[in-house]
């Protein structure tokens, strides 16, 4: 019988250890999963105790304008205690490519935020408005540079966060939701004037009217140009008021230089104006307002912008 050494023992040893060490590196970055988006299985992470529900997405029909789209999202019953995720295609895009298209629009609801929580309560819901609102939500956050165009239905998805001791959700069911029909002289909301400024985002064009081009606004008693306007809108408002009102401010005004009816907001703008008086707007300068302060009034200028302030002609009918 032959006989085997301690030394070609520990390196037969030696060489078992480096393989199986191996193979489970290997097995690791092999895994394909994303963790930015539920499992296709749903199954539960190791150390966590199960899966949250899917959501399940509603039209807020009656919220809907022709640049934004308002849906509900409600928690199962399990809840949603760290918010959601939320993503939306044109159908037609949809039709074309999935939810694999580099079209793709995404936005994030952070039940942890301070602000405004998204931490929804089992069985309970919260809505939230794709377009204009979501830049100056807290909580929320949007990756996309592409605006909602009117009279066109959109496809609609979202799963639940995950937590500590709960891994997220599966995606819930696709839900079509439309935006309101096409009208001539409709008012838009910041987010549009925004992408379609001086500088546009995305395939956008720059179409602010002529008067705002060649002279700009006066926003209290200081005066911008275009430029400055645009990089005011394209500034987040969650901690200042003062570039919270002037994101809907500088959208009502540039509303009623594209020939909307200014007549029912006309108070609020010259309101909004005086508290404003001669702060200057960061970044082009450093003014400040409490969000208590501008919150009446940016609400007010808020409706007008999105067609629901006695605009009649942004409805469905025309009317």
């Amino acid at each position: 019988m032959k006989t085997i050494g301690w030394r070609s023992l520990m390196n037969k040893f030696m060489s078992a250890v480096f393989i199986f060490g191996l193979v489970t590196f290997l097995a690791a970055c092999t895994d394909d999963s994303d963790l930015n988006s539920p499992s296709a299985n749903g199954s539960s992470d190791k150390g966590k105790i199960g899966v949250f529900d899917a959501p399940v997405i509603t039209c807020v029909d009656a919220e809907a304008t022709q640049t934004s789209i308002t849906v509900r999202v409600t928690a199962g019953a399990t809840g949603a205690p760290a918010g959601f995720s939320l993503q939306w295609l044109t159908k037609e895009e949809y039709d074309l490519n999935g939810w694999g298209s580099a079209l793709l629009c995404k936005a994030g609801f952070s039940g942890n935020a301070n602000g405004h929580a998204f931490n929804i309560l089992p069985n309970d819901y919260v809505d939230v408005t794709v377009g204009d609102i979501l830049y100056d939500t807290p909580g929320a956050s949007s990756e996309c540079i592409f605006d909602l165009q009117c009279g066109t239905p959109y496809v609609f998805r979202a799963f639940a966060h995950a937590t500590s001791t709960m891994n997220k959700s599966a995606w819930s069911a696709n839900r079509i939701c439309n935006t309101d029909a096409c009208v001539e002289n409709c008012v838009y909301g910041q987010g549009y004037w925004k992408n379609h400024g001086p500088v546009p985002s995305g395939n956008n064009e720059y179409v602010w009217p002529q008067s705002v081009k060649d002279s700009g606004l006066i926003l209290g008693t200081v005066s911008y140009t275009a430029l400055q306007l645009q990089s005011i809108m394209q500034t987040a408002g969650a901690t200042n008021g003062l570039i919270k009102l002037a994101h809907q401010l500088i959208a009502a005004k540039l509303n009623i230089a594209n020939g909307a009816d200014g007549t029912s907001i006309a108070a609020s703008i010259a309101s909004a104006d005086a508290l404003i008086g001669a702060l200057v707007i960061p970044p082009v300068g450093s003014g400040t307002l409490t969000n208590a302060a501008v919150a009446t009034l940016n609400d007010a200028l808020e409706t007008f912008n999105t067609g629901d302030g006695g605009v009649t002609f942004c409805t469905d009918e025309g009317d």
